[in-house]
């Protein structure tokens, strides 16, 4: 997550929303991928941190299926960010802040919980970042309203 936190850190100085995510195989703690959010700078609005890190890693590993490895987000994906997490077959999420506003996981639509979701991931909350995760995010949109 310490990761995840520096690419959020990256994001926001390139003034997007600081998210970033990190692809791990927890067999050997190998860093897969990396991601950041970074829609405004290449005018794509699905290149959240998540996305950015799953394209990643499934071109480095040759492979849309990323059965058994871990993604560690500094915010509660999205619904867009779930379904691509799903469909990835992403063993575990782990996530820092919560969003009750945009999330998909544990807010919102619950993605995860669907009937219609043939992959769930097991998904837990890394309450140890949980408030630098996001007092980032309310930093930045502060900054942005003031």
């Amino acid at each position: 997550m310490t990761r995840a936190l520096e690419l959020a850190r990256e994001a926001a100085a390139d003034g997007e929303v600081p998210v970033g995510a990190v692809v791990v195989d927890p067999r050997t703690d190998e860093v897969v991928a990396e991601g950041r959010n970074g829609p405004i700078g290449i005018h794509d609005p699905t290149a959240h941190a998540e996305i950015v890190a799953i394209r990643q890693a499934g071109m480095n590993r040759s492979n849309y299926r990323l059965t058994g490895l871990s993604l560690y987000v500094t915010l509660e994906p999205c619904a867009m960010c779930a379904g691509a997490i799903s469909f990835a077959r992403i063993g575990k999420v782990i996530y820092a802040a919560e969003d009750p506003k945009g999330g998909g996981v544990v807010h919102g639509p619950r993605f995860f919980d669907q009937p219609t979701c043939h992959w769930r991931p097991e998904v837990y909350q890394d309450l140890s970042h949980a408030e630098e995760a996001g007092q980032l995010l309310r930093d930045f949109f502060r900054a942005r309203r003031a």
